[in-house]
């Protein structure tokens, strides 16, 4: 190498020298290690500003929405109602300890010492999400609570260093025990359940409260990924990885010394039960709730309390009651109606309530074929009239004012009346001259026979013997609704209008000897914030017993011997009234036995529920009276009900007999000149010709041998057809059928 070439090689060692160091001048340990404090100074900086400015905001609203759930008698699950959640918060003392170990040993061993936060997986979350990677978990279980009750689930960065920030004011500012409450009651655990108890009704069908071990560590496996980890609906890979997680969780716990070692080896897996639709609206369940609710509007508990959430509504409907009653209405009517193909089928609508005659409980009720295709409820509207089921009512007004015929003697069992058809009533300023079903005369017939037969004549003289205002103020106290009541003779054939709720009462206080007996249908109403004790129905006496176990013992005959005959069967000891409004509109069968009180209806519907129409023809049947459909109906349901049958009899005292009245004379025939006269009620179908006949012969109505011939009065000029009964003459008014008052 030349002289000229070495000067160059050392030249180019001088540059590089000098470069080097430079850069060691630049980069020295002094500088970096300034340096690098300077960044986390100006990181906790910044930070202790995000800290500063960012507040513990107020729950969103979602994690605070809770849904309503109502519940049968014995507490298991009728519906869920709420705005789209399935949530109902539980208090944290309501959890078994050892499953409270199992969301901790599941998502944060370290969650009872710990500061609130993991910044390692918080870290780890925030790369991932700003690389593109999506969700990365890591989050302790402040973090998560923090999420799904004060942010939201979106996997940005803002977000998450919010996360960050709020998670370490609520570790300061909560319990554990409140944060770790909050979580469990706010995580989404699949299935449509949002928190611990409807994650413990949708996969076990069990209260929170009665989770064990294996089940809470099943769900405590659910919170990683409830989608995947569903047994019910996961792949074999995803059934693996829960088993994985399931069994992992039980080591932590065991880690922890939360579990020994003997009681992890006696677990066996939890195998959730099959997932079941959300209970809905539809069928019977649309009617019970809104029962409810309308109960608990009186109760105090408005509208806006219900829609804030986190109720708990148990009712006093008995669910295998319940459930025969639906049955019994499927059986003996739905399933031989054609509602597609006959337009007199698609009319009918039945209604039934039910009630437990000791208590008042309704036990079970039937509003209608399905809520969500008719949202009337037949067991609570108000618009059909009860017919003949009022009559016992008259009945019972006589004997507690002690009425007396017009002749003076005292009204009973045995007392014998004018059974004729048409026969006008006599003392009365209201004209009144009612047709007997099918316009069948009776003669000489005795109150019990009368009832058995559900004779017109003889109750709209017995209401005129009482005074329609007594008997009137006699149904009012046993529980019959004030609505379209006039006080006029053509009452007794139960012209005014009820429910089978109200008619349900007064029976139930007939079976209760007298004592007073209000339907109702809340049991208990509970919130985390507040319990409603619903108010006690009065119980007073509302007629004596007396009188009470006396029509008792007349309704037994209507089904023993009488119009109610298809209830009847050696299963049980009953006692009942058929019912049937004027042209077949409605159609009741109203009886009880010592231990249930039930009254079933079916009405004519048209036009969407704004027109009452004929049942006759229902399921080509004919006429659809008291003593057909609804009593059979009854007869299923009881039976049902009943386990098969009671051996329980009815305990009647001081059962009133009555006199026998002298018989009549002409003096007592009405006025040739009526002060008044009532205006019938014009019907919608036309007329047909009647295809029963009643059960019993005029002969047979005869009143004992003992008793006196009671003369018919002579015939009184032709007066109008009164509401609630047909003059029999087809064609002279429209529908005319001659079929009213069976």
């Amino acid at each position: 190498m030349g002289r000229a070439d070495a000067r160059r090689a050392q030249a180019q060692e001088s540059r590089r020298a000098a470069k080097s160091g430079g850069i060691r001048r630049l980069f020295t340990w002094k500088k970096l290690l300034g340096t690098f404090f300077g960044i986390v100074l100006l990181g906790m900086g910044a930070f202790g500003a995000l800290y500063l400015y960012v507040d513990v905001p107020a729950a969103n609203a979602m994690a605070e929405r809770q849904s309503n759930v109502y519940k049968y008698s014995d507490g298991t699950v009728l519906a869920r109602t709420g705005k789209g959640v399935n949530r109902q918060i539980v208090d944290l003392d309501e959890v078994p300890k050892k499953v409270q170990h199992a969301f901790v040993a599941a998502e944060n061993k370290t969650f009872y010492k710990d500061q609130g936060v993991d910044l390692k997986g918080t870290t780890r979350a925030l790369l991932s999400t700003v690389s593109g990677k999506g969700k990365q978990g890591g989050s302790t279980i402040t973090q998560q609570y923090v999420k799904n009750y004060y942010l939201t689930q979106d996997p940005t960065v803002s977000r998450k260093l919010k996360e960050l920030v709020i998670s370490l004011k609520i570790d300061q500012q909560k319990s554990k025990d409140e944060i770790l409450a909050g979580y469990i009651n706010t995580a989404y655990y699949g299935r449509g359940a949002s928190g611990i108890q409807a994650a413990a009704q949708a996969y076990y069908g069990v209260d929170a409260k009665d989770l064990n071990v294996s089940q809470g560590a099943y769900l405590a496996s659910l919170l990683q990924a409830p989608s995947q980890y569903d047994w019910n609906s996961a792949t074999p890979t995803g059934k693996k990885l829960v088993k994985e997680r399931w069994a992992y969780t039980l080591r932590n716990m065991v880690e922890m010394d939360w579990l020994t070692e003997s009681e992890k080896a006696k677990l066996k897996f939890a195998y959730p039960q099959k997932p079941k639709p959300a209970a809905g609206m539809e069928g019977q369940t649309g009617y019970l709730v809104e029962a409810a609710n309308k109960e608990l509007e009186k109760q105090g508990v408005t509208e806006e309390d219900r829609e804030a959430g986190g109720w708990t509504f148990t009712l006093t409907v008995d669910k295998k009651r319940q459930q025969a009653l639906e049955k019994a209405v499927d059986d003996q009517l739905e399933s031989k109606l054609d509602r597609e193909g006959s337009k007199v089928d698609a009319t009918v609508q039945a209604g039934a309530t039910s009630v437990d005659p000791k208590t008042g409980k309704v036990v079970a009720l039937y509003g209608g074929e399905d809520y969500i295709k008719h949202y009337i409820s037949n067991a609570t509207r108000q618009d059909y009239q009860p017919a003949s089921t009022f009559k016992p009512l008259v009945l019972a007004s006589a004997l507690e004012n002690e009425s007396t015929t017009q002749d003076g003697s005292l009204i009973g069992l045995n007392t014998v009346y004018d059974g004729t058809s048409k026969r006008p009533v006599v003392g009365s300023d209201t004209p009144f001259s009612p047709q007997n079903e099918d316009d069948r005369s009776y003669g000489p017939i005795s109150v019990q026979k009368a009832m058995n037969s559900s004779v017109n004549s003889v109750f709209a003289q017995m209401i005129v013997d009482v005074t329609p205002s007594a008997a009137k103020q006699t149904a009012l106290d046993l529980g019959v609704p004030d609505k379209n009541f006039p006080e006029r003779p053509a009452v007794s054939l139960g012209t005014m209008n009820a429910s089978t709720w109200d008619m349900a009462g007064a029976y139930a206080t007939l079976d209760n000897h007298g004592r007073k007996v209000t339907p109702h249908i809340v049991q208990s109403a509970e919130h985390r914030d507040r319990t409603v004790n619903p108010e006690k129905p009065k119980r007073e006496q509302a007629i004596s017993r007396a009188s009470a176990d006396t029509v008792t013992k007349a309704l037994t005959g209507v089904v023993d011997a009488g119009s109610g005959s298809a209830a009847n069967t050696s299963a049980y000891d009953a006692a009942g009234k058929t019912g049937t409004s004027e042209d077949n509109k409605s159609a009741w069968f109203a009886g009880y036995t010592p231990e249930l009180t039930t009254v079933v209806a079916l009405f004519g519907e048209g036009d969407g529920g704004r027109k009452q129409v004929s049942l006759t023809g229902t399921a080509n049947s004919g006429r659809a009276n008291g003593g057909g459909f609804p009593a059979r109906i009854w007869a299923d349901y009881t039976l049902g009900a009943l386990g098969g049958g009671s051996g329980k009899t009815f305990d009647l005292q001081d059962v009133e007999r009555g006199e026998v009245p002298a018989p009549p004379t002409p003096s007592d025939t009405p006025s040739e000149e009526p002060t008044e006269t009532e205006e019938p009620t014009p019907s919608d179908t036309p007329s047909e010709t009647p295809s029963e006949t009643p059960s019993e012969s005029p002969s047979s109505s005869a009143p004992p041998t003992d008793s006196p011939t009671v003369t018919t009065p002579p015939t009184s000029p032709e007066l109008p057809p009164q509401p609630g009964e047909d003059d029999g003459q087809p064609g002279e008014r429209p529908g005319g059928n001659g079929l009213f008052g069976e």
